[in-house]
């Protein structure tokens, strides 16, 4: 984790948890069975706003074909036991009821990350 850019995010509690609790989750239900999983959590300050990125090294996604559909409810992009479509749509709901936005990048076998931008900022 990097919180040293930005030390402190003014957002509903229960909001932040879910959000943090279903990207983290997601590294480790989606960790490569090839390589260790390795997890980054960074935050950045950008204009007056801040960026939360949360990048992994797991099965990643294949964005040209399911990249529009990524935070669609009951979509899902891999062959999991827990997997129910629901997670990412919840997230970018949550994100996008205080205003910010939730993208994406990935790379099958190569990982993924997610970047969040909350509207205000508190260092």
């Amino acid at each position: 984790t990097d919180f040293s850019k930005v030390t402190e995010i003014s957002y509903p509690k229960i909001y932040l948890e879910s959000i943090m609790l279903n990207l983290i989750s997601n590294t480790i239900k989606y960790k490569s069975p090839d390589r260790s999983l390795t997890v980054s959590v960074t935050t950045y300050k950008i204009g007056d706003q801040i960026m939360l990125t949360v990048q992994d090294n797991g099965l990643g996604i294949d964005m040209h074909t399911y990249g529009k559909h990524l935070f669609g409810l009951r979509k899902t992009f891999h062959d999991h036991t827990d997997a129910k479509g629901v997670g990412l749509f919840l997230t970018k709901t949550q994100i996008e009821t205080m205003g910010g936005t939730i993208s994406a990048e990935s790379e099958v076998n190569k990982g993924t990350t997610f970047k969040v931008i909350f509207n205000k900022v508190v260092v």
